[in-house]
């Protein structure tokens, strides 16, 4: 098994490295199919974690769930079953052995659909359990990712035989360890799928102000059983998961735009710059301004290298 893992990461690997040429995350031909290859330590990054399975081919990255931390590397494979704010970081990588990943994204429908073609066993609704998690790879699930991969030397093939090699990728991460937890979203009414209705609202209204209590009724919970189900899928409360979109979308603007913070901070929900910049300062390490200077600067030094 140890051997045939080793062929697939290294047919991968020279895959990755192909089309992509140079640092950075990158989407391919194939849709929701992304490589990423980083030659140095990169991080912290900050960023909203789709639904999505992902896999490290050589190097290793560390992503933290608020202050929960899952590591994994070529022996490994991470999933997100619901969108997440993330900090991720690339912990092994360098010039001559550069770290090389890909990421597959997928939707609930596409999870259906692979319980009902492949007559997946659902098991009763469950409680509510952490939508991320690391788990072992199978010679089964790197074999489908690379026979996917491969269609991208045979464009003509694209649009005939992505959508059945992803369904299979979905039904081999179905049938893994934790397995269960990804069912979960698709079944109607698990609390998995109620708090992913939440997540949803509040990733499409975070700039606004709401009461738990309309959140409770979005997911039909009560209060109490929202708060409970919602921190056990994202680890956070839903102000933590709000406040964390908050700052991650003022960063964005702060770097595409010549707007000062206290104007950012208005657009993105806060009525407080001091609040805002207190809390800016909490996640990113600096004030706003200084923050965005520093990333500036190593984006040029980047550039220069």
């Amino acid at each position: 098994m140890f051997d045939q893992l080793y062929r697939q990461r290294a047919e991968l690997a020279e895959m990755i490295e192909k089309h992509t040429g140079q640092d950075g995350t990158q989407a391919t031909a194939i849709p929701s199919l992304l490589f990423s290859r980083y030659s140095s330590h990169i991080g912290p990054m900050y960023g909203v974690h789709k639904p999505s399975l992902c896999i490290v081919v050589q190097g290793a990255k560390e992503v933290m769930l608020s202050q929960e931390r899952f590591l994994y590397g070529p022996a490994d494979y991470l999933i997100a079953s619901v969108k997440l704010p993330i900090t991720g970081q690339v912990t092994e990588a360098s010039p001559k052995v550069p770290y090389l990943a890909l990421k597959i994204e997928f939707t609930v429908h596409e999870i259906l659909e692979a319980l009902h073609e492949f007559q997946l066993g659902v098991e009763k609704k469950e409680n509510a359990r952490r939508g991320m998690y690391v788990s072992k790879i199978e010679p089964s699930l790197l074999d489908a990712v690379t026979r996917l991969a491969r269609l991208l030397d045979h464009p003509e093939d694209h649009k005939m035989l992505a959508p059945i090699i992803k369904k299979e990728i979905i039904h081999r991460v179905l049938q893994g360890e934790h397995g269960a937890i990804l069912k979960q979203i698709a079944i109607e009414g698990s609390s998995t799928s109620q708090v992913s209705d939440v997540i949803e609202y509040i990733m499409n209204h975070f700039e606004q102000s709401f009461k738990i209590e309309d959140l409770a009724k979005i997911a039909n919970m009560s209060v109490s059983s929202l708060h409970r189900h919602f921190k056990e899928v994202t680890t956070m409360s839903p102000i933590q998961f709000q406040k964390q979109l908050r700052l991650q979308a003022a960063r964005s603007l702060l770097l595409s735009e010549s707007a000062d913070a206290a104007e950012v901070a208005f657009r993105v929900g806060y009525d407080s710059p001091s609040q805002f910049s207190r809390e800016y300062s909490r996640m990113f390490g600096l004030p706003p301004k200084k923050d965005i200077m520093r990333l500036l600067n190593h984006s040029d030094k980047m550039i220069n290298a």
